[in-house]
């Protein structure tokens, strides 16, 4: 079975309201004000957050309309923008996924919305970006999930047939186009419920561990 993974949320802790309360606390003092500051500078990953996802706006004039359009200073946006490489670590849990996949033997790719500095960023410094057999990023085909040409485009680039592929996507909308596509999905919420998808799917078998603190739970509720 072919597994494609998604980066941010899934591979990558995304939090951005945490990391605009860490870096403008002047700006989101509370979680609310910094829930609305994430809402604006974002967009919901639309408007202008899109097109640097897309790949059609450069980190510069990315800066300059962010300020515009949220009152924050063009320094106070490059910041940010510049910041989010460093603050996308990896989700131990999901990485241990992504090897073991990889010992079974099951063909691994990426399909990702990710501006172009932060993709170069993340397969320069993590050495299990090189698992995958190969990846789309969306700066690099002009392209953005939830559309559907680029679920289309990633498998003729990857080779593969859509009846035959696992999409994990923490973004519903994504995870909904997949299947529409005809590819299967997981929308992921943990590791750990990721795992016993894949367990129930055949894709991984049931470590000791899990094994173990799936008996004692089902022992205590008199299974």
């Amino acid at each position: 079975m072919n597994v494609v993974f998604d980066f941010g949320g899934v591979l990558f802790r995304w939090q951005p309201q945490e990391m605009l309360a860490q870096w403008l606390p002047h700006h989101a003092p509370d979680a609310a004000a910094g829930q609305a500051l994430a809402l604006r500078f974002f967009e919901g990953y639309g408007g202008d957050w899109s097109e640097f996802d897309r790949g059609t706006v450069e980190r510069d004039d990315l800066a300059s309309r962010i300020a515009r359009r949220t009152g924050l200073t063009r320094d106070e946006a490059l910041m940010v923008i510049d910041g989010v490489p460093a603050a996308l670590t990896p989700i131990d849990g999901t990485v241990g996924l992504l090897r073991r996949l990889h010992d079974a033997g099951h063909p691994l790719y990426f399909l990702s919305n990710m501006p172009a500095p932060y993709a170069s960023h993340l397969e320069a410094v993590h050495d299990f970006v090189g698992l995958f057999r190969a990846g789309v990023f969306s700066s690099r085909v002009q392209m953005l999930k939830p559309e559907p040409q680029i679920y289309a485009h990633a498998l003729d680039h990857f080779g593969i047939a859509a009846a035959d592929t696992i999409f994990i996507d923490d973004l519903e909308r994504n995870v909904d186009a997949a299947r529409a596509a005809g590819w299967r999905a997981l929308h992921f919420t943990s590791p750990e419920a990721c795992e016993a998808e894949l367990i129930r799917l055949g894709c991984l078998a049931e470590s000791p561990e899990r094994g173990s603190a799936r008996r004692a739970e089902d022992f205590a509720h008199g299974f």
